[in-house]
């Protein structure tokens, strides 16, 4: 197996050349995984020193996690969980039946809904806190309050423009064939759709799942708006909170930080496979 780089080193041959990959990879490796090492490290230690860095704790301890359970750490990542969990669940479904419609179906206004799309990548949050409270004090037709509830938390990234783009994109390049085959066999829409559309779709699944799962586990405005009490804190609040928590030593502060670090790495290994052949995937060929 080949692997080619942005630099141009796999051209490279010799015992010199050999000697200026290692450097340069090691270097690439230190950069990029020196803070998650030395946060991991951080936060087993007892004797923390913030200028320092160490690949070893000097004093490994948990002490550091017990008191964190202490200040309700492992609450609010609890509550990032049921969120991000539900959320992403939703978001995968929105995004695939609705890509579904727009590579498939064609329907009067079509581009003017893809522009929607666009335009709401395009806004910041900020813009749209105040409406998305009132909103979310009053829901439309059923007038429920979901202030301080998971589903205020929830419902608002049920959608997303990204996914939603990636999985059409992607599934306009599933040949239509495939499609007009499953149907002479007798298969009808919905079976044509997850047993032939979807198991391709594989990849863009991968892509959105990742960016999908760090877009609402990284949320900080949105549970910001919805949670008044702070048993329904996600991590990131509780983070500002706690780091302005006079009585929280830095080592409960860099444990909370590790727990809500880990989710993102854990999730992006998971779906590593489907997310670079979703990146590298230029078209489906039946």
């Amino acid at each position: 197996m080949r692997f080619d780089s942005a630099l141009g080193l796999e051209s490279k041959r010799g015992p010199l050349a050999t000697t200026g990959k290692i450097l340069v990879y090691s270097v690439m490796v230190l950069v990029f995984t020196g803070p998650l090492v030395g946060l991991l490290v951080s936060a087993f230690s007892k004797t923390l020193d913030p200028t320092s860095f160490s690949l070893w704790p000097d004093e490994f301890t948990l002490e550091n996690f017990t008191q964190a359970a202490d200040k309700n750490v492992y609450l609010y990542l609890f509550n990032s969980f049921v969120v991000v969990g539900f959320g992403l669940a939703l978001q995968m479904v929105v995004s695939v039946f609705a890509a579904y419609s727009l590579a498939r179906k064609k329907f009067r206004g079509m581009t003017f809904v893809l522009l929607i799309m666009l335009a709401t990548m395009m806004l910041p949050e900020e813009i749209i806190a105040i409406p998305l409270s009132l909103v979310l004090a009053d829901l439309p037709l059923i007038h429920a309050n979901l202030i301080d509830t998971y589903a205020g938390m929830i419902l608002p990234v049920g959608a997303w423009g990204f996914s939603i783009l990636v999985m059409t994109e992607f599934m306009k390049e599933v040949p239509v064939e495939l499609e007009e085959a499953a149907r002479i066999d007798g298969a009808g829409e919905l079976r044509t759709f997850f047993t032939i559309i979807l198991p391709l779709c594989k990849p863009a699944l991968g892509v959105i799942g990742v960016f999908g799962f760090t877009m609402i586990w990284d949320q900080y405005l949105l549970p910001l708006i919805v949670a008044n009490e702070s048993s329904h804190w996600t991590l990131p609040i509780a983070l500002r909170s706690l780091r302005s928590d006079e009585e929280v030593g830095i080592g409960i502060l860099l444990a909370a930080s590790l727990l809500a670090l880990l989710p993102s790495v854990i999730a992006f290994l998971a779906f590593q496979r489907q997310f670079m052949r979703g990146l590298t995937s230029g078209a489906v060929k039946g």
